[in-house]
């Protein structure tokens, strides 16, 4: 017989609803990971990411990030801006849908993103949820809108204020909620890290990020400011990151690869060089979203990487026929690396995107690196003896 004091305090008055942005507040670990730094830090780049989603899409070339004298975040886009007509199935203004509606966005189908990282509706609407307070200056097909929320909640009504003029593009400026973050301040070095690999990660985008807290200013009483914008893209990015490894490349030039699988719309990028360390770096991007944890992409590139110089190296007699094969972690000694790859319906393991899980990209990879790396080491033959030895 069952025992009745289990389930008498357990009814239907017991199982919530959390309706609208509610449940994004209740657990906002399940969508930006945690509440320290890093979540406090991911808000930014939700907004960004939409950015840069713009960017991909060929619309947008400048985005200026702030961090306000009052500690808040700004970003500022010349992208298309967001629609504002009143949404067909939702019977309001679309904007407001995209900032208060999870799961809503233009990135889901149809034709307005056909490649994305950031997920327009998830990632804002998410961000709005986790502020205290958020402004939104939408300039779209000549027409300016604004709105105000607070904690998610609409505030100040969708409202056009006039024309645009020339000006094009999306304005958005928020302040995380102290309630649920163990730390509202920003720290410019970590955010300024993200703005530079999105602007190797997609040449010729320009992103300016200030700072204009009073107490970050210099001697002189200047704002921090750094204008990024690289044209070399990927190769640009090793070179960097090699700069900042404090060794000496192996051999004078980037070795870099593209290939794109166009019944798929999927494009691999690889940049990759040798230096006389130890240490190996391998940073991987899905979408322009820093895949931390890697996923299929990196695979490929280490599996093709491990056969391409084993391979080489009996070739070349560097190893023998009783020689056992080099293993992985010989072949990236002292190398520095970038694997982005941009495709549709990306599916990561998490909302923080950071292990990219689509199957069919290890292919992809695995089939550019390991033949343009066989290509270029028949083609430079010194070098690939340098690498290999």
């Amino acid at each position: 017989m069952a025992d009745t004091n289990i389930t008498k305090n357990y009814g239907e008055d017991q199982i919530q609803v959390l309706e609208g942005l509610e449940a994004v507040r209740k657990r906002p670990g399940m969508y930006i990971g945690t509440t320290s730094s890093g979540g406090l830090h991911h808000l930014v780049y939700e907004i960004v990411d939409n950015s840069i989603d713009e960017a991909m899409a060929g619309f947008c070339s400048h985005i200026e990030v702030t961090i306000e004298a009052d500690g808040s975040v700004s970003v500022q886009d010349d992208g298309r801006g967001v629609p504002s007509q009143i949404h067909k199935k939702m019977g309001i203004p679309t904007l407001e849908v995209v900032f208060t509606v999870l799961h809503a966005g233009g990135k889901f189908g149809g034709e307005g993103y056909k490649i994305s990282g950031g997920l327009h509706g998830v990632g804002a609407s998410v961000v709005n949820a986790l502020s205290e307070w958020m402004e939104v200056d939408n300039c779209y097909n000549g027409k300016r809108y604004t709105m105000r929320f607070e904690k998610g909640k609409t505030v100040r009504p969708f409202e056009c204020i006039g024309d645009c003029g020339d000006r094009h593009g999306l304005y958005v400026r928020f302040m995380p909620d102290a309630d649920i973050f163990d730390d509202v301040i920003f720290d410019y070095d970590y955010l300024i890290r993200r703005m530079r690999e999105q602007t190797f990660l997609n040449a010729g985008v320009r992103i300016v990020m200030k700072d204009l807290r009073p107490e970050k200013a210099d001697s002189d009483g200047n704002p921090r400011e750094d204008d990024l914008c690289y044209e070399g893209g990927v190769v640009s990015f090793v070179e960097y990151l090699t700069e900042l490894s404090r060794s000496n490349p192996v051999h004078n030039d980037v070795i870099y690869m593209k290939a794109t699988d166009e019944d798929k719309n999927i494009t691999a990028e690889v940049a990759l060089q040798y230096n006389d360390g130890y240490n190996s770096k391998i940073d991987s991007f899905a979408n322009n979203m820093s895949t931390i944890e890697g996923g299929t992409h990196v695979v490929g590139f280490r599996e093709a990487l491990k056969r391409t110089v084993n391979n080489y190296a009996r070739k070349a007699g560097i190893l023998k026929d009783k020689d056992d094969d080099l293993k992985p972690d010989d072949v990236v000694e002292g190398l520095v690396s970038v694997v982005s790859v941009k495709l549709p319906d990306a599916q990561f393991e998490s909302q923080t995107k950071a292990k990219l899980g689509n199957s069919v990209v290890r292919s992809i990879v695995y089939n550019i690196v390991k033949d343009k790396l066989e290509e270029y080491f028949e083609e430079n033959p010194a070098t690939a003896r340098i690498i290999v030895d």
